[in-house]
């Protein structure tokens, strides 16, 4: 008897992925209802190939990297132009295929080819190469198969892609120049205090002085920077592990995340980028006719957020239980209190931190603009048309913060970098003041 594969989402929103016996499709659509499963995917099970057989797909090369999102985005966009131009589809892997710089892509192109030479669909052959494609690439390419519109979805995937790649490469752009002014500052004083303080502190007990409070503070300061130089990256590092370890763990990620949303000014900058993204997840999915519940698990898992995967599984449970989008996120969008991202505002903020968070606790993530731009969509069955005017509004949002976050971090970094100058200036030459008043007298 004939074996299926499915991939189906159970009554509490998990995923699942198993194997049927049926002797037709309608069979095992059948039996995977009976299950109490909502059915997502079915094929016809293949029997996997030996790994001596797979190495047919002559060409492939050893490469340890990933395919980064800029090279899928330019793939996918070229794919979309080749279909569009009546190419077969074989024809246009292949060309791509020979074209791919990046080891990790063209490697994934000859399994893709070589699968599909064997019988595979598209949708089947680029979800066996999950690492490159991810569901929602999968589950769209799905769509324009079962649909015939496989040229439209490319170009509305290829679409997808690139406003991603502008808004990441936006935020990193903004990034860019703090990043690197702190890092060079933290070189400069650490310099300073290694070689420039040790020297004058040498003079210093020459004369025999008593020094100011400043300049004894300083001299502290770099003497411990000489003896314990090695916990400069170690500490950073340090804090860098505990956060991932802390993250491993459900409520650890959830609670960094919650932090992370509710921070001032940058939290702002993380929530409206996370719902940019989000809904133009769920909105280029449901114009491709992907099923609304898949639709959702794919936006949750897309949002790289443990605070809107929470609340888009909500929505998933009131959804199948017969409610609206609206409704429940709403309700679910204010998240609840959490003590790690109360300890994690702790522990960065002492006291003043704490109290930010329980200032900010019932600020929902989701706001009225977003919540009635969805009610409306769902009122008049334009759900993807709002979504991607949200998409577009955050987007504009997200612009309009970094620039202002810019504007503001600029003259905040020379302020402090020039206090700090300053106040090695003067703590390093008071005593010099001194001692030269004190001969010339």
């Amino acid at each position: 008897m004939p074996k299926y594969r499915f991939e189906a989402i159970d009554p509490e929103g998990k995923e699942i992925k198993d194997i049927v016996d049926a002797a037709t499709e309608e069979d095992a659509q059948a039996t995977v209802r009976l299950m109490g499963y909502h059915l997502t995917k079915i094929a016809l099970h293949k029997e996997r190939k030996s790994k001596a057989a797979r190495k047919g797909a002559a060409g492939k090369t050893f490469s340890l990297g990933f395919v980064k999102s800029k090279d899928l985005t330019a793939f996918t966009r070229q794919l979309s132009i080749l279909q569009d131009a009546g190419l077969p589809i074989l024809r246009s892997l292949n060309i791509l295929k020979s074209q791919a710089q990046n080891g990790a892509l063209r490697n994934s192109l000859i399994d893709t080819v070589y699968e599909i030479e064997g019988g595979s669909s598209l949708s089947e052959a680029f979800a066996k190469n999950s690492r490159t494609f991810n569901r929602l690439y999968v589950n769209m390419i799905k769509a324009g198969e079962a649909g015939g519109a496989l040229e439209t979805i490319l170009q509305r995937l290829a679409d997808f892609l690139e406003r991603s790649e502008e808004l990441k490469a936006r935020i990193k752009s903004a990034l860019m120049y703090p990043v690197f002014v702190v890092l060079a500052a933290v070189g400069i004083l650490t310099f300073i205090l290694l070689k420039i303080v040790p020297e004058f502190e040498k003079m210093f007990v020459e004369f025999d002085s008593e020094l100011p409070a400043m300049t004894v503070f300083l001299v502290g300061a770099s003497n411990a920077v000489v003896r314990f130089w090695y916990l400069l990256p170690l500490v950073p590092l340090s804090l860098w592990l505990l956060i991932k370890l802390t993250t491993s763990f459900a409520q650890g990620r959830f609670g960094w995340h919650l932090f992370l949303l509710k921070l001032p000014i940058f939290g702002q900058l993380v929530e409206k980028t996370t719902i940019a993204r989000s809904t133009r997840t769920l909105g280029t999915l449901v114009t491709s006719g992907v099923p609304i519940l898949e639709a959702l698990h794919i936006t949750k898992e897309a949002s790289n957020n443990a605070v809107f995967e929470r609340m888009f599984q909500k929505i998933l449970e009131a959804i199948r239980d017969g409610d609206t989008i609206a409704n429940p996120m709403k309700m679910y969008s204010r998240p609840p209190f959490h003590l790690g991202a109360m300890l994690y505002f702790a522990f960065f903020g002492v006291g003043v931190g704490a109290l930010w968070y329980l200032t900010r606790l019932r600020a929902r993530v989701m706001d009225d603009m977003v919540v009635n731009m969805v009610d409306v969509g769902e009122e008049t069955g334009e759900l993807d048309t709002m979504l991607y005017k949200v998409a577009d509004t955050y987007d504009k949002e997200v612009e309009a913060v970094t620039n202002g976050l810019m504007a503001m971090l600029e003259p905040l970094l020379v302020m402090v970098l020039g206090g700090v100058v300053g106040f090695i200036v003067i703590a390093l030459f008071m005593p010099l003041v001194k001692l030269i008043t004190d001969l010339s007298g």
